[in-house]
C-alpha cells in the first residue's frame, strides 16, 4: 500500500545545488487531475523560503502511479517534503547524496515508492516521486526548501521552472520579500507567456521595506489557444529585485548572529589580465566552435583598452595567438579579432599542457612587470570533452594547475556540451578560487559565453579581507576574496560572543585600481543636533545637514527624516517616533535665540523602565487640577495642581501637538508649570543640564 511505499522514500540531496525556484507536477497518467498547484516564497534579508504544494486525485476506477517532478535551484537545499494521501501523512527523510542514491536504487528495484534528485538544466536540478494511489484517493504533495539568494548583475533573482503539463484550476505563484535595507527595484517576467496576458495575471508591488509578487492565471489564461485543453505554462518564471544602499556594507545582528552585506558601487575596475585557454580539439569542430568564435569576437568589443590579453589553443598540442601577454589596444584588439576568426579544430585533447601554458605566461607577465602593478590575473578554460593525450589523469591535472597557479589568480572553467567530467572542472576551478559553468549546445552557447564574462569582466577589488573585532566572533564563514566584481555582493555570517552586544565593527579592507581601500561599518549610530546643524555619526563616518535640507536617511532600523526649516523625525524599532522641532526667532532679538523643541509620538512604545526629563512622562500618572482663577493675562488663567503629592501653581497655555500632524503640529491648549518644573519632574531641573555641551 501507499502507506508502505511512502515509508521507504528517500530523497538524494544533491551538494551542488545555482538559483531560484521550481516546476511542478509533470502528469504521466490519464485520469490523474491536478487541481491546485501553489508556490509560497517568503525572503527575509535576501534568505528565501519556499514551499512547493501540490494536490491531484485519482478519478479512474483503479489505482494509478503519479510521478511527480519538481525543479529546485542548483543552490537550494531541502529541508522538509512530505505526502499526504486521503489525510493521512507520510514525512521523508533527506539522506546525504551517495547514502541516498544506493538506497534509492534498493527502493526502486523492490517496488517502492523513493524520490531523487538529479540535473534537469542550466539553473536547477529535479527531483522526481512516484506514488500509487487509489482509486478515488486525492494525494498532496509538499516539498519545502531554502535558498541564500546571491546578487547577480546589481540584483537578486528567484529563478521559477514553471510547468505543470496540464490546465490547473487553482494555479498560484506568490513572493514576500521584506529587506531591512529597503527595496529599490522589484521585477517579474516569465518566458512562456505574453505580456498582455501576464499582466493580467501578475500583480506586484514594492514599497519601503515590503515588495509583493503574485502570479494567478485563471483557466482561461493558461491554455494554449483559445479552444485547447493543454497549458502554455511551460517555461521560466523570475523575479528580481534589488535593495538601498546608504553605504557600501550593512551589518544585520538577530539573536547573537550576525551576517554581513557588502556591495560597493562607484569604484574605477581594476584592469586584468585574462587569458582565454580554448579546446580546438576535432569534438569542438563545427556548431560548437563557431558559437565559440562569435562569443570571443563579442567579448573582444568588450574588453578595456588597459586590459592585457592572450589566447592559448590546444588540442594534442599548444598554440598561441602571441609569445606574451599583449595590451588591448585597437591595432592588437583587430589583430585579435583575424586570429579568432581563423581558429580551427583538429587533433586530440590535451588539457593539461594548454592550462600549464597560460598560467606560465601570467607569471611570467608578472615577474617580468611587463603588465600593471595594480592589475588582477584571470584564466578562462574552455573544453568539451575529457583529457585524452598528455597528462590524462584528472588528479595529477588538478595537482599540475594547483601548483602552477599557487593561489595568486582565479581559474574559471567552462564546460561545453554534455560528454565531459563537470565534476573535475568544478573541483579544480574551486580549488583555485574561481568555479565552473556549463555552456549548453542551444542556438544561445554563444550568449551563454557572453553572460559568463560579463560576471567577471569588471573587478573593482581584489585581494579582499573582511575584518572583525578580536575575541568579539565564535565562528565566522568564508572572510577572504580574491576578487570582488561589480553586480555581485560578499556576505560574511557569523556568532557573537555577546548576544548583548549593542556595538559592532567590521572592517572590509582590498586592493583598488589606484589605491588600497578599507570600508569600516560600526552600529554604532549617534546624532547631535543643534539650532544650526544636524549631525549624524555611523561609526567613523560623518555626515552634517543643515535645518535647510530635505533628506532622508535610514540605517539598520534607524530613520532620519529632515523637514526643510521645520523639523526632523527620528524613528527607530516598531514605530517609536521623535520629533524635533526647530523653533526660530527674529534674529536682531536682544535676548531670545533659536531654540529645538523635543517632541515623542507613541511614547507608549517606550519601556516603562525608561526615564529621564522627558521619559518619566511617558506612562500615565495621577493629576488633580482646580481652582482655576483669573491670572494677569486674560487669556491665561491660572489654577492649583495636585501631583506627587505637591501643590503647584499653574497657567494655561497653548501647545503644538504633533502627534497626528508630524509636519506642522496641531495646537493644543496645556497647563504650564511655573519655576522650571518644580515638584512635576524628579529632581530639579539642573539634574537635566549638562555643562559645556557646545
Amino acid at each position: 500500500m501507499a502507506s508502505a511505499h511512502w515509508s521507504c522514500l528517500i530523497l538524494a540531496l544533491l551538494s551542488g545545488l545555482s538559483q531560484q525556484l521550481e516546476s511542478f507536477l509533470e502528469e504521466k497518467v490519464h485520469d490523474i487531475e491536478v487541481y491546485s498547484t501553489k508556490i509560497s516564497c517568503k525572503v527575509t534579508s535576501r534568505f528565501a523560503h519556499n514551499v512547493v504544494t501540490t494536490k491531484a486525485v485519482n478519478q479512474a476506477n483503479a489505482s494509478k502511479e503519479v510521478s511527480f517532478d519538481v525543479e529546485l535551484p542548483k543552490t537550494a537545499f531541502i529541508t522538509n517534503f512530505t505526502l499526504t494521501i486521503d489525510g493521512v501523512t507520510y514525512p521523508g527523510n533527506v539522506k546525504e547524496k551517495e547514502v541516498a542514491k544506493k538506497q534509492y536504487e534498493k527502493a526502486v528495484s523492490q517496488g517502492k515508492t523513493a524520490g531523487l534528485v538529479k540535473a534537469s538544466g542550466r539553473k536547477l536540478e529535479k527531483f522526481t516521486v512516484s506514488v500509487n494511489v487509489a482509486a478515488g484517493s486525492k494525494v498532496t504533495f509538499e516539498l519545502t526548501y531554502e535558498e541564500l539568494l546571491k546578487r547577480h548583475k546589481g540584483k537578486y533573482e528567484m529563478y521559477l521552472k514553471v510547468q505543470p503539463k496540464q490546465l490547473v484550476k487553482d494555479f498560484e505563484i506568490e513572493a514576500d520579500i521584506f529587506e531591512p535595507q529597503g527595496i529599490s527595484m522589484l521585477n517579474a517576467e516569465a518566458s512562456f507567456i505574453t505580456n498582455d496576458v501576464l499582466g493580467s495575471a501578475l500583480t506586484k508591488s514594492f514599497s519601503g521595506k515590503k515588495g509583493h509578487v503574485s502570479f494567478k492565471p485563471n483557466l482561461d489564461q493558461q491554455r494554449s489557444c483559445p479552444v485547447c485543453t493543454d497549458s502554455l505554462l511551460d517555461g521560466d518564471f523570475i523575479i528580481t529585485y534589488d535593495v538601498n544602499r546608504v553605504s557600501p556594507a550593512n551589518v544585520q545582528v538577530v539573536n547573537g548572529y550576525f551576517v554581513h552585506f557588502f556591495a560597493p558601487e562607484g569604484l574605477p575596475m581594476v584592469p586584468k589580465n585574462v587569458v582565454f585557454v580554448i579546446d580546438v580539439s576535432g569534438s569542438m569542430s563545427g556548431r560548437k566552435l563557431q558559437q565559440t568564435k562569435d562569443a570571443l569576437l563579442k567579448i573582444l568589443e568588450d574588453i578595456k583598452e588597459t586590459d592585457y590579453l592572450n589566447f592559448i589553443l590546444f588540442s594534442g598540442g599548444v598554440t598561441t595567438w602571441k609569445d606574451n601577454l599583449v595590451q588591448a589596444t585597437p591595432e592588437n584588439i583587430e589583430e585579435a579579432r583575424t586570429f579568432v576568426r581563423g581558429i580551427e579544430a583538429a587533433g586530440m585533447t590535451n588539457i593539461n599542457d594548454g592550462l600549464l601554458r597560460g598560467i606560465s605566461m601570467l607569471n611570467k607577465a608578472r615577474e617580468e612587470n611587463t603588465v600593471p602593478e595594480r592589475s588582477t590575473s584571470i584564466v578562462i578554460m574552455l573544453t568539451d570533452g575529457d583529457a585524452n593525450t598528455g597528462e590524462s589523469n584528472p588528479s595529477k591535472i588538478q595537482e599540475n594547475v594547483r601548483n602552477a597557479i599557487n593561489g595568486k589568480f582565479p581559474l574559471y572553467n567552462l564546460g561545453f556540451g554534455k560528454y565531459l567530467n563537470h565534476n573535475f572542472l568544478e573541483s579544480m576551478a574551486l580549488e583555485n578560487n574561481g568555479f565552473a559553468r556549463r555552456i549548453y549546445e542551444d542556438s544561445d552557447a554563444n550568449l551563454q559565453l557572453q553572460g559568463f564574462y560579463e560576471e567577471v569582466a569588471y573587478p573593482l577589488l581584489t585581494d579582499v579581507e573582511v575584518e572583525y573585532p578580536q575575541n568579539a566572533i565564535l565562528d565566522l564563514t568564508k572572510n577572504t576574496y580574491q576578487h570582488f566584481y561589480d553586480g555581485s555582493e560578499i556576505v560574511v555570517a557569523g556568532r557573537l560572543v555577546d548576544e548583548d552586544m549593542n556595538n559592532f565593527k567590521a572592517d572590509v579592507k582590498g586592493h583598488g585600481a589606484i589605491n588600497d581601500l578599507t570600508f569600516t561599518e560600526e552600529m554604532d549610530f549617534r546624532m547631535e543636533v543643534t539650532p544650526e546643524s544636524i549631525t549624524l555619526w555611523n561609526g567613523a563616518a560623518q555626515s552634517t545637514f543643515s535645518w535647510m535640507d530635505t533628506v532622508t536617511v535610514t540605517q539598520d532600523g534607524l530613520s532620519v527624516m529632515i523637514n526643510r526649516k521645520k523639523n526632523m523625525v527620528v524613528s527607530f524599532g516598531d514605530g517609536v517616533t521623535f520629533v524635533v522641532v526647530l523653533h526660530q526667532v527674529w534674529k536682531k532679538h536682544p535676548v531670545h535665540l533659536d531654540f529645538l523643541g523635543f517632541y515623542v509620538v507613541d511614547s507608549h512604545r517606550m519601556s516603562a523602565q525608561t526615564h529621564g526629563l522627558l521619559g518619566q512622562f511617558f506612562h500615565p500618572f495621577d493629576f488633580k487640577v482646580s481652582d482655576i482663577r483669573p491670572g494677569s493675562d486674560p487669556t491665561k488663567p491660572h489654577a492649583t495642581m495636585v501631583v506627587k503629592n505637591h501643590r503647584l501653581t499653574v497657567t494655561r497655555g497653548s501647545q503644538k501637538d504633533y502627534r497626528k500632524d508630524i509636519n506642522n503640529g496641531m495646537k493644543v491648549t496645556c497647563w504650564f508649570v511655573h519655576n522650571n518644573g518644580q515638584g512635576l519632574i524628579d529632581g530639579v531641573h539642573r539634574d537635566y543640564i549638562v555643562s559645556s555641551l557646545f
